[in-house]
């Protein structure tokens, strides 16, 4: 599939969030749980021009995912993107002029067809986003490329597995290890709350899911929105790995491959940006 959409993962983890997915025409936002300094600190990173920015999606109210929307909001003055519930979910946000919608939408931004689906997490109605650019002179408007990811849900919607089948880029949130997080020091009420239905989703509950949504199509997963306390890259990235029959591209398990060399793994980060084209 030629690549027709960028993303750009300028912070994933629970201390701040925001990724820039860059269509044919222009960019959207979504989330931001970073400074304005840090954001555009991280965008100059991976070579990610921020004056394309068309729209904020946000995803759901918790502050690694909208501490930085005020501020960033006034320097860009484009419109920002939730359902009601989220918009009136963090006092932080009362005053900014949102655009409402259901979480399953469907939106036109930078020459992407953006389709919202919900997801599960202990907020009031959260939701992620798969981006389509189609051919529009073609009778049918063939799909040319697809992106999608779903992070911050205790497991994947009927929605959510049919949102991310097939994608080129497929994010899924690969928050902890379960045998890390049973025998770490979080109290037990975080334990619960971290691998319940609302919580998030497991390296082995992502692991699960790879079968299911992986085709010919897929190009990269990305592993997103990793507990620094509950998980390591290289742990997340084997346990995918094994799913989809992929191999170490070096010692430290950072990368993965599969044999054919056209199916590769990585993982977002929390302290730098990662552009996968």
């Amino acid at each position: 599939m030629t690549p027709h959409i960028h993303l750009h993962v300028l912070a994933s983890g629970s201390k701040g969030n925001a990724a820039v997915v860059e269509g044919p025409t222009g960019s959207v936002l979504v989330d931001c749980g970073l400074s304005r300094k840090r954001l555009f600190e991280r965008a100059r990173e991976v070579g990610c021009d921020l004056t394309r920015i068309e729209a904020i999606l946000v995803t759901h109210e918790h502050s690694d995912h909208v501490s930085g929307l005020p501020v960033v909001f006034r320097h860009f003055g484009v419109p920002i993107i939730a359902t009601t519930g989220t918009a009136t979910g963090h006092n932080g946000l009362a005053e900014l002029p949102f655009t409402l919608i259901d979480h399953d939408a469907v939106l036109e931004y930078g020459g992407m067809r953006i389709r919202a689906f919900p997801t599960s997490h202990d907020v009031n109605d959260p939701m992620c986003f798969r981006f389509e650019v189609r051919d529009e002179n073609s009778p049918s408007k063939d799909t040319l490329d697809t992106v999608a990811w779903a992070t911050d849900t205790g497991y994947l919607t009927d929605e959510a597995l049919d949102a991310l089948y097939g994608c080129r880029i497929l994010g899924i949130e690969a928050n902890h290890d379960p045998r890390m997080l049973a025998t770490g020091r979080y109290p037990a009420w975080l334990k619960a709350r971290v691998s319940g239905a609302r919580g998030h989703l497991s390296n082995v509950q992502a692991a699960e899911a790879l079968p299911t949504l992986v085709t010919h199509q897929t190009e990269t997963i990305v592993a997103m929105h990793l507990s620094e306390e509950n998980n390591r890259p290289s742990i997340a990235i084997r346990a995918l790995a094994e799913a989809v029959g992929a191999q170490p591209t070096n010692g430290a398990y950072t990368e993965a491959r599969t044999p054919d060399g056209l199916l590769s793994i990585c993982a977002a980060s929390q302290h730098r940006a990662l552009s996968v084209w």
